[in-house]
């Protein structure tokens, strides 16, 4: 199942512009070399795929097989994504620019999420008010922290503090 849930945070990203079709086609190219792919033409069809418009739907697809009713949440598949950028941030290879970017795209597409308001603004702020560059990583901090931790949306919102991301938004 985690390797399912690799190929469905890949959409996610893929959806929401920030996925490399790639990474899919890998995937599929793994279950073949180990024999996992079953009677599934579509994963014998997205290992040979190219280019998003193609590998989407087929991956799409392969995760609606598997999951049907029981796929993921936005928002637990957003959390992820969160911790994945902030070990990127970490690494350099992320900047306060290009999560920024990515931040505007997906705060809209997932209908403005409550956990999501101080840290898409102090990431924007952040660009142009140094004094927002610290107020900016204790919330990339306190969120990932809590999306690694978390099972499902569910336990994230459980120990989610509003008033704690709202402290963290006043620069020092």
């Amino acid at each position: 199942m985690e390797q399912l849930t690799e190929l469905e945070l890949e959409c996610f990203r893929l959806r929401h512009g920030d996925g490399r079709a790639d990474r899919c086609v890998d995937w599929a190219v793994e279950r073949l070399r180990l024999d996992q792919e079953g009677d599934d033409l579509n994963i014998v069809l997205l290992a040979s795929a190219r280019g998003v418009d193609e590998v989407l739907p087929l991956a799409e697809a392969i995760v609606g097989r598997y999951r049907g009713d029981t796929r993921l949440e936005e928002q637990f598949l957003a959390g992820k994504y969160i911790v994945e950028l902030r070990a990127a941030y970490l690494a350099g290879s992320e900047s306060v620019q290009s999560l920024d970017a990515i931040l505007t795209r997906l705060y809209p597409a997932l209908d403005y999420p409550d956990w999501l308001v101080m840290l898409s603004r102090n990431c924007e702020y952040a660009l142009d008010v140094s004094d927002f560059q610290q107020p900016f990583e204790l919330e990339f901090d306190y969120i990932a922290s809590l999306w690694a931790e978390a099972g499902d949306a569910g336990a994230f919102e459980r120990r989610y503090d509003r008033e704690r991301s709202d402290r963290q938004g006043v620069p020092c």
